[in-house]
């Protein structure tokens, strides 16, 4: 009865053993069938690196979106990260560079970083990743025959920003949009930010007084404030939320005795696609390109 007993553990675990010592998963590897690279200048380092062109594009979405989205949002990101650095690349054929590796243009990450950010979840992130990538392979945006800027930003106020409102030139695929998902996916939908009036004070360059009196000038359509005075001082929102390093220009400022608190709603400039609304949309049973044809309004599908 005992030999019997092991045996059949045995027959049990020899599959088991075999599967957990020689079969792992592998790292999805591109074939590249032609030269196409990006020249990025890494800012922290002054050096310009030039990398394959849809690695560029790995690495981008390894910076700029949780990996834990939704396929179909990674895959919104990928086709719009293409698009937005093929646009750098003609505006800048003539120099040294194409794009930096910070917000500035987009995050890029490297292979490098990853392996270390990710440990043991490595294989499996840039496996999604990749996935990604590969399955949008060469797609990018184009409207009326040019490649779109594709400007995209992390959640919006419940709705999109039109371009001039914020960029100041008009452009007819970046339209304000109704954007409902941010709310229910966003960590950041709101934000909290807490000052004592001393330094709320000083940090705007404003002389100290017992009380703030606030005015919004302008606004966008979204209720994104593009200016404000504050205790007589005109203020643009922009400069509002570097100095109070804010999430976005949509806030509020109370204040409570010789405490303040800001209130964002938002993250990001808010032109183009949501992110976290992407997101919405995939958990909503969206797939890529119609996230990407409702944020990009008019625009086409194209393949390099």
């Amino acid at each position: 009865m005992k030999k019997i007993i092991f045996l059949t553990i045995l027959m049990i675990l020899i599959p088991y053993l075999i599967i957990t010592l020689f079969v792992k998963e592998k790292e999805i590897k591109f074939e590249y069938v032609s030269n196409m690279s990006v020249r990025i200048k890494r800012e922290m380092t002054g050096n310009i690196d030039i990398v394959p062109f849809e690695d560029y594009i790995v690495g981008v979405l390894a910076g700029e979106m949780p990996v834990s989205f939704e396929i179909e949002a990674l895959k919104a990101q990928a086709v719009a990260a293409r698009s937005y650095v093929m646009k750098k690349m003609e505006y800048n054929s003539s120099k040294e560079y194409d794009v930096v590796d910070t917000v500035n243009n987009q995050v890029y990450l490297d292979e490098k970083y990853l392996k270390q950010a990710w440990k043991d979840k490595y294989v499996e992130n840039i496996n999604k990743i990749k996935t990604a990538v590969l399955e949008t392979k060469g797609q990018y945006l184009e409207y009326n025959g040019k490649v779109v800027e594709a400007f995209f930003f992390s959640t919006s106020v419940g709705a999109t920003e039109n371009s001039e409102e914020i960029f100041s030139a008009q452009v007819p695929y970046l339209r304000s949009v109704v954007s409902l998902w941010d709310k229910d996916v966003s960590p950041v939908y709101n934000d909290y930010f807490y000052f004592s009036l001393d330094e709320f004070y000083k940090k705007l360059g404003l002389e100290y007084s017992n009380k703030i009196i606030t005015e919004n000038i302008e606004t966008t359509s979204t209720g994104r404030i593009k200016k404000i005075k504050i205790n007589g001082s005109i203020f643009t929102g922009g400069q509002v939320f570097e100095k109070l390093k804010l999430r976005s220009t949509h806030f509020t400022i109370t204040q409570n005795d010789n405490k303040v608190a800001v209130v964002t709603k938002g993250y990001g400039h808010g032109v183009g696609m949501s992110q976290y609304g992407a997101q919405g949309m995939a958990k909503s049973g969206y797939k890529y390109d119609e996230i990407l044809k409702y944020y990009y309004q008019g625009v086409e599908l194209k393949k390099i």
